[in-house]
């Protein structure tokens, strides 16, 4: 999977493994075949590289039926050959009944299908999708995720998808390369990617929320103390095993906003085992989210807030914003755990 915003070099990437581009340097191998050596002189032709392309918006021939479409790459095979191969595709595919019309008469689902299958039908070597789900609205989005996953899995087809939406990203990847600018600045597995990011630069491109930044007042293999925002917290995660920062240094973290709790006032006071990182702040503004509410609090601590106008950005359940009657009060005294701060490595 390539992730990064827009801009970032994720397409171009696509289309140098595809051959619609030629590298200025560099190689490019599959399965231990080379389509590209700089050093070497190797350029493969696109038709040459036994890869799938799924275009974004599809790009399906108007024209052409599904089975036109479908069969579009085997377009070098004897006619039998090349009908059998495009029904077998279709039929896998669900697409079976709707051989005989045209692409304006598909819903977005079934075109994404026919799209797939005509990737599909040459038996490509790896198949590469150019943010395939970027067109279409939530709802659909969301459903046709859900099926890209399932025929990419029952195909067992290598694929490298390009996006920008970190949903997509973690349902469908099992390692993600972050873009920015041209450059890759972290690749690794989806689960490592999300809780040790490699930089503030890679949690930043990730719309990591709350990245903020304290001073180190002491570190030890098992836990950090520092300073943020005239409060004392404490961290559990170093930010790696081969180094500790050294006291007085700057310091750059994350608190996830769903990790922030709110401390019941109809209960005892805080549980020292449950609740730590104490601070009391008051809610400055809020947006409603649907299911969740999105809480900008600002500290009972005098300065600038961290992040402009607030200093911690938190999310609770919509079910939690009525039961405590957010909308009325609105002081309250917020734990965060510490495992729940993350700490970026320093760069």
């Amino acid at each position: 999977m390539l992730f990064g915003p827009s801009g970032s070099g994720k397409t171009l990437t696509l289309q140098c493994l595809a051959g619609l581009v030629r590298p200025d340097r560099g190689r490019i191998v599959v399965n231990g075949r080379t389509l590209f050596d700089s050093t070497a002189g190797i350029h493969q032709p696109p038709q040459a590289r036994r890869l799938g392309y799924v275009f974004q918006g599809y790009a399906l021939f108007p024209h052409l039926t599904v089975a036109a479409n479908t069969a579009f790459g085997l377009r070098d095979r004897p006619r039998a050959e090349r009908d059998e191969r495009a029904r077998e595709v279709m039929e896998r595919l669900g697409l079976g009944h709707l051989a005989g019309r045209y692409p304006r008469e598909l819903s977005g689902g079934q075109q994404q299908r026919v799209a797939l299958g005509r990737a599909l039908a040459p038996d490509p070597e790896l198949v590469l999708l150019d943010e395939p789900l970027s067109a279409l609205d939530a709802p659909l989005r969301r459903q046709l995720r859900d099926d890209l996953g399932v025929i990419l899995h029952d195909w067992g087809k290598a694929a490298v998808l390009v996006t920008h939406d970190l949903a997509e990203a973690y349902q469908l990847a099992t390692t993600v390369v972050v873009y920015a600018n041209g450059r890759v600045i972290q690749s690794a597995q989806k689960s490592e990617l999300l809780w040790q990011p490699a930089s503030e630069s890679v949690a930043r491109v990730m719309g990591i929320r709350n990245i903020l930044r304290g001073s180190v007042l002491k570190a030890g293999p098992e836990a950090i103390q520092f300073r943020w925002r005239g409060q004392i917290l404490e961290a559990v995660n170093s930010p790696t095993h081969s180094y500790l920062p050294e006291p007085g240094s700057p310091l750059a973290f994350y608190i996830r906003p769903e990790y922030v709790r709110l401390i019941r006032k109809d209960r005892a006071g805080p549980d020292a085992g449950h609740h730590m990182n104490l601070m009391n702040a008051a809610v400055a503004r809020e947006a409603d989210a649907g299911t969740v509410w999105t809480l900008y609090l600002v500290l009972d601590e005098p300065g600038e807030p961290a992040q402009g106008a607030y200093d911690l950005e938190v999310e609770v359940p919509k079910l939690v914003y009525e039961i405590l009657e957010i909308a009325r009060d609105r002081h309250w005294q917020i734990s965060i755990h510490r495992g729940s701060i993350q700490v970026l490595p320093s760069t």
